[in-house]
């Protein structure tokens, strides 16, 4: 197998060194020395015939894949993320749930963002960091109807639920998988499903990470923008003034000259996974929302929150107007510095602040910064060690205000 078979990418990429040891035997009588070894089982696939074929006999080959790109941390898709899918039924039809990890332990529920789906969380939730967190809880993944990779189009009779419907839905997962109360973490749309959800079920939400999220109704320019949008997606599916609608959604303004490697991958995510017709449906629903209906002085969320935010977010006013709206002894208002997604850009700093609000939840004992190194060189070696527990767990009241002006 000669070098030119393999093309040099225009940039530098890691290099892997495959070692390919090879022995065949073509009609001729086992030397001494094998028959003291236990025979070789040839190869059942046609694959694996085809490369020992190129080899010759007793062989050993360097072979450098040079082909292996170095993408975006976050923006690559898991093959498998260790998730099991499930359909639950609701009373506006089938969505999609993703479980990760032992049901018996609290739950945690994700919801996405727009344009996105479950997938989004996956490298978030395998980062080495919230590995040893994860330990200790299964989660959830919750698809809005039509918005899963290879979803069909929804009937044309279909309504679409509306935000307070979509809130309603995760009643029915609650009561599938016999959840009595979780701790809910949405981004952007995500977010403020959740939040619609604590208003009115607050007995069922322990605490809430919310990213990106907004409060309020869609202003005009938002309302005008959304709607081009949803009648573009209708006649001309994912055009590429949809997409850059997407990936200044997401990145902000000038997201190819702070990070054009994103850019590039979230443009490509969003031309083949999503479903131009079922997101019009979600993007319209969005923009209809109405206001979340709750104040400083009463009526706010009850379950503890952390509001967090990346600082060229689109998102970044809203989340100082829900900052407002919030209660300053049970909330925290975080700002993850230059980044617009901070799960896919900030993942050391976004897991960092999830562990420490749990921590100070009574969630987890805490984890000692040399037990956090030791876990990290362990899972750089390919091994994994269950996250040791402490009998006793020390509770602060806000863990977050002191630990994370570091940083942010």
């Amino acid at each position: 197998m000669s070098q030119k078979n393999y093309r040099r990418p225009a940039k530098s990429t890691h290099r892997v060194i495959v070692r390919s040891h090879c022995k065949i035997l073509k009609n001729a009588k086992p030397s001494k020395q094998s028959n003291k070894q236990q025979p070789r089982q040839m190869p059942t696939n046609q694959e694996a015939t085809a490369l020992l074929s190129v080899h010759p006999a007793d062989s050993m080959v360097d072979i450098e894949l040079r082909n292996i790109p170095l993408l975006f941390p976050g923006l690559l898709q898991a093959v498998d993320g260790g998730c099991v899918e499930t359909y639950v039924h609701t009373d506006r039809g089938a969505i999609l749930v993703a479980t990760q990890g032992d049901r018996h332990k609290p739950a945690i529920i994700t919801y996405h963002d727009v344009g996105l789906n479950y997938k989004s969380f996956n490298k978030f939730f395998k980062y080495v960091d919230m590995q040893a967190l994860m330990e200790n809880f299964c989660v959830f993944h919750i698809t809005a109807p039509g918005q899963e990779e290879g979803a069909a189009t929804l009937p044309p009779d279909y309504f679409y639920p509306t935000m307070e419907e979509l809130a309603k839905q995760i009643s029915f997962v609650l009561v599938h998988f016999g959840i009595k109360s979780f701790i809910g973490f949405g981004v952007g749309v995500g977010a403020n499903v959740l939040a619609r959800f604590a208003i009115t079920n607050p007995d069922k939400v322990d605490a809430l990470m919310l990213v990106n999220c907004s409060s309020t109704q869609a202003g005009w320019l938002d309302w005008v923008a959304h709607k081009m949008i949803s009648h573009m997606l209708r006649a001309r599916g994912m055009a590429p003034a949809v997409i850059e609608y997407l990936i200044c959604y997401h990145l902000g303004r000038g997201a190819e000259e702070r990070n054009l490697e994103a850019t590039l991958a979230y443009r490509e995510q969003f031309a083949r996974e999503c479903n131009p017709d079922n997101l019009a449906l979600l993007l319209q629903s969005y923009i209809a929302r109405s206001d979340l209906g709750i104040a400083r002085d009463g009526g706010t969320l009850r379950p503890p929150v952390v509001n967090l935010v990346g600082a060229f977010s689109p998102a970044l006013n809203d989340t100082v107007t829900l900052n407002a709206r919030l209660d300053p002894t049970s909330s925290t208002w975080m700002k993850i510095s230059d980044c617009a997604m901070p799960l896919e850009e900030e993942p050391a700093k976004v897991s960092e602040a999830f562990r420490l609000f749990l921590q100070g939840e009574g969630y987890v004992a805490p984890l000692s910064p040399t037990k956090i190194v030791a876990f990290r060189r362990l899972s750089d070696a390919g091994r994994r060690r269950a996250c040791r527990h402490s009998p006793v767990i020390r509770i602060t009241e806000n863990p977050i205000s002191e630990a994370c002006s570091a940083a942010c």
